[in-house]
C-alpha cells in the first residue's frame, strides 16, 4: 500500500503539498489545509512511519529470538531497517530540495529494493529446508528482476522530467520515451526465457507454472496500460497509478521466485517408498 500511495502522490503532483518535513504545515494533522493533494502526501508519510515502526519491531524480534530463527534473519531484517531509514531520508530530501529527478529516482529504487527484500525474506522463511535452485534459475530470475527495476527507473526519470508530455505536445525530449519502449524488450525476453527453460527442465520447475503465468500476465497488462496511458496523453491518473502497482507486484513476484527453494517433499516421499522392503506375511 505504501508504494501505491507514493505513486498516487507523485501522479497527482502532490509531492510538495506539505511544504515542510516531517510535519505538514507545522502540525501532525493539517486540518485547516486538508485537500486531496495534502491528504495524499500526509497519508504517505504516516504510512511510511508505521511501516518503519513495523520493520524496526521485526528486527528487534529477530534479535530476541535469533536462537529459534535462521542465522541470517537478523541480518536481513537489519538490512530492511537500514533501507527504510535511507528511504525516509530521501523522502525528506525530495521536499527540501523541491523534488529533483535524481532524488525521486533514488527514492523509487529504495522502495523497490525494500519490496524485493521483504518478498524474498518471506519465501526463505516459508521453505527453510528445501533444496537450492540451480544456477540457471538464479540467473534468469535475477536478470528478469533487474530488468524490471531498470525499466521502472527509466519510467521514473521519464515521469519526473515530463518527457512524455513534451514529446507528445512539442515533439522534443522523445529519447526517454523511446528508451522506455525499447527497454521493455529485455523484460519480456528474459521472462520468457526463464519460463521456457523451467518448462523444458520439467520436474519441480514445471510445477511452478501458476507463478510464471502470473508474472507473464502482469507483464502483458503492464505493456497494455503503458501504451494506453501514452495514447491518452497521461490524462488518466488511475492508469498511471495502476502502472506503478503492477511494477511493484512484478518486483515482489520475481524476487520471490529468485529466493524460492525447491520443495523436496515429493522426492523424499518417493525415496522413502523405495526404501521399504516387502515382508512375507504368514497367516
Amino acid at each position: 500500500m505504501l508504494f501505491v500511495i507514493g505513486g498516487a502522490t507523485r501522479v497527482m503532483e502532490a509531492g510538495l503539498a506539505c511544504p515542510d518535513w516531517p510535519f505538514c504545515f507545522g502540525s501532525l494533522f493539517p486540518k485547516g489545509q486538508m485537500n486531496l493533494k495534502v491528504f495524499l502526501e500526509w497519508f504517505h508519510r504516516l504510512d511510511a512511519f508505521f511501516v518503519g515502526i513495523a520493520i524496526c519491531l521485526q528486527w528487534l524480534v529477530s534479535l530476541v529470538f535469533k536462537s529459534h530463527l535462521p542465522k541470517w534473519t537478523p541480518w536481513v531484517t537489519g538490512s530492511m531497517l537500514l533501507v527504510v531509514i535511507l528511504q525516509g531520508s530521501l523522502g525528506a530530501l525530495t521536499v527540501i530540495e523541491l523534488l529533483p529527478s535524481t532524488i525521486v529516482m533514488s527514492h523509487l529504487l529504495l522502495g523497490l529494493t525494500l519490496i524485493a527484500l521483504m518478498s524474498g525474506f518471506v519465501q526463505r522463511l516459508l521453505v527453510q529446508n528445501g533444496l537450492e535452485t540451480p544456477f540457471w534459475w538464479k540467473f534468469l530470475s535475477g536478470a528478469s528482476l533487474l530488468s524490471i527495476i531498470v525499466q521502472s527507473l527509466i519510467g521514473s526519470r521519464m515521469a519526473t522530467t515530463w518527457s512524455v508530455q513534451r514529446c507528445i505536445n512539442h515533439g522534443i525530449g522523445c529519447h526517454l520515451l523511446d528508451l522506455h519502449r525499447i527497454s521493455a524488450l529485455p523484460v519480456v525476453l528474459t521472462s520468457l526465457l526463464f519460463v521456457i527453460t523451467a518448462f523444458l527442465s520439467g520436474g519441480w520447475f514445471r510445477t511452478q507454472w501458476p507463478y510464471f503465468l502470473f508474472v507473464l500476465s502482469l507483464i502483458g497488462l503492464q505493456i497494455t496500460i503503458g501504451i494506453l496511458s501514452v495514447h491518452l496523453n497521461l490524462n488518466e491518473p488511475f492508469l498511471r497509478i495502476l502502472h506503478q502497482l503492477i511494477a511493484s507486484l512484478l518486483v515482489a513476484s520475481l524476487s520471490a521466485l529468485y529466493c524460492r527453494k525447491e520443495n523436496s517433499l515429493n522426492s523424499t516421499k518417493l525415496e522413502g517408498f523405495g526404501d521399504h522392503s516387502l515382508e512375507v506375511c504368514h497367516g
